[in-house]
């Protein structure tokens, strides 16, 4: 038994995420989060759960839920429970569970430990003013809770109010995070939390506490932002009479200046990553190295590796830099490592058919050490597929040697990278044309660009015929 299960009286570890599908894929600090959530699942025969939280109606994104989904899979965190993975303890689509909501929120309002609030949006606004101005800390001043008797009937009139939660004065709130050690939050520090909204919607704090005691989740696992609402969770959870969850409060990724990554300076999509030509595996990788350390320094290691042996204690509470430098290093090393013909089928389903298998076969041994990520072979390879159109350098007045370059080609027989080689060296020795120089000038007519794959090579996959049409083409210009 694992130390973080002996510490509680959980029998079965059962983590998740609750990702809100209001953008427009799943954020990459989601998909961190998600990682160390399944590995820890995993490693402990757990379960691991993806609940939808769409309680935030205005900010719903079309397909985002699916798209969130779909990623995840895409990434191979597979989840055992979810919208479109059924089990006992759905639903997992939180608009779906608002019946639950309200009868834990008047359960709440019956026990003293929420009430009822009408104030309208002038008033609160009024009152965030003037604690402004006197330098007061925005807060609930518990008019409703203070003042407001009739509530029944207000309610039965329709007139619109929230449920708050009633946080006690001038509390010390002590929990314990698995990283951190003990955290105290005095209550003056804490608003009374709105539960249920007026539109009926409950707001993340009572949903997520709901939700993860009903759906028994042993190992709350999420980004350092929430500790500061830690205190008013583990309030709900002590006014319902139920048991905590283990805490961990992971670091923030942060971009290389250490402000909060954020799509104004870093892509902060997962499945751009994917597009991009980011290597699952290479990708979990990176983000596993994001403020957790190997036990023995490994910066490269498997999936499988990474569950059997993380330890959330070697989480490290500093937010971690999202180098994409060392993603592009790291991916460019998992790509060196896979099998040729699995690195085949890779690029071919990654083009969509855009280049033949038996083309990607050819080209393999010429491009695998050179690309960090499989959007690097279009751009190395797509010569093979497309005549130049522009040429890096000025072929003006080159067209003499071009010819010459053409009439010696035509004379070889058989066509493979070392002939090609030695006659084309033969030829600018006969010139005396520097080779560096010389093979320069062949490479751009041949594919427009300064830097490809090795020339030799590539003019045997292009073929005799097609090599030639190219250099006619710049010669009769």
């Amino acid at each position: 038994m694992s130390f973080e299960l002996a510490m509680y009286n959980w029998t079965m570890v059962r983590t998740r995420i609750a990702p809100s599908p209001t953008g427009e894929d799943l954020h990459i600090g989601n998909l961190y989060t998600a990682l160390f959530n399944w590995a820890f699942a995993r490693k402990n025969n757990g379960q691991f759960i993806v609940r939808i939280e769409d309680t935030d109606r205005k900010r719903m994104v079309e397909d985002s839920e699916k798209r969130i989904l779909s990623t995840l899979k895409k990434y191979g965190l597979e989840y055992d429970e979810s919208v479109d993975k059924s089990g006992q303890y759905g639903p997992y689509r939180q608009s779906e569970r608002l019946d639950i909501y309200k009868k834990y929120a008047e359960e709440l309002v019956a026990k003293g430990k929420a009430y009822y609030c009408f104030c309208t949006e002038e008033r609160l606004s009024k009152l965030r003013e003037e604690q402004k101005n006197n330098k007061i800390p925005p807060r609930y001043d518990k008019h409703c809770l203070k003042e407001i008797t009739d509530h029944e009937s207000r309610i039965k009139k329709g007139e619109s109010f929230v449920i708050r939660l009633n946080v006690p004065e001038n509390e010390d709130i002590t929990f314990h995070d698995e990283i951190r050690g003990d955290i105290t939050i005095n209550t003056n520090n804490i608003d009374d939390q709105v539960l249920i909204k007026s539109d009926g919607f409950p707001t993340y704090h009572l949903a997520v506490v709901v939700d993860d005691h009903l759906m028994e989740i042993s190992h709350v696992i999420r980004g350092e932002e929430w500790i500061a609402s830690t205190p008013k969770h583990v309030l709900l959870y002590r006014y319902f009479g139920w048991e905590l969850p283990v805490y961990v409060h992971s670091p923030l990724l942060r971009n290389p200046d250490k402000s909060k990554l954020s799509k104004r300076k870093n892509p902060v999509w997962s499945s751009w990553y994917l597009n991009e030509g980011y290597l699952p595996d290479a990708m979990l990788n990176f983000l596993a190295l994001m403020g957790w350390s190997h036990p023995e320094e490994k910066e490269i290691f498997s999936l499988e590796e990474f569950v059997e042996v993380i330890d959330l204690k070697r989480l490290s509470t500093v937010g971690p830099v999202f180098d994409i430098k060392k993603l592009e290093w790291l991916n460019g090393e998992y790509i060196r490592k896979i099998k040729s013909e699995e690195l085949k089928l890779t690029i071919y389903e990654f083009f969509e058919k855009k280049y033949s298998s038996e083309l990607i076969e050819k080209t393999i041994p010429l491009i695998q050490e050179r690309i960090k990520t499989l959007k690097e072979y279009d751009e190395y390879c797509r010569f093979f597929i497309e005549e130049p159109k522009e040429y890096e350098i000025n072929l003006d007045g080159k067209r003499d040697l071009l010819k010459k370059m053409h009439e010696t080609l035509t004379m070889i027989k058989d066509w493979n990278a070392n002939i090609i080689g030695e006659v084309m060296q033969h030829l600018a020795q006969d010139e005396g044309i520097s080779i560096s120089k010389f093979f320069m000038l062949l490479r751009v007519a041949m594919t427009g660009k300064k830097i490809t794959p090795p020339l030799n090579e590539s003019m045997e996959i292009l073929g005799k015929e097609e090599v030639l049409k190219r250099i006619s083409v710049i010669v009769q210009a």
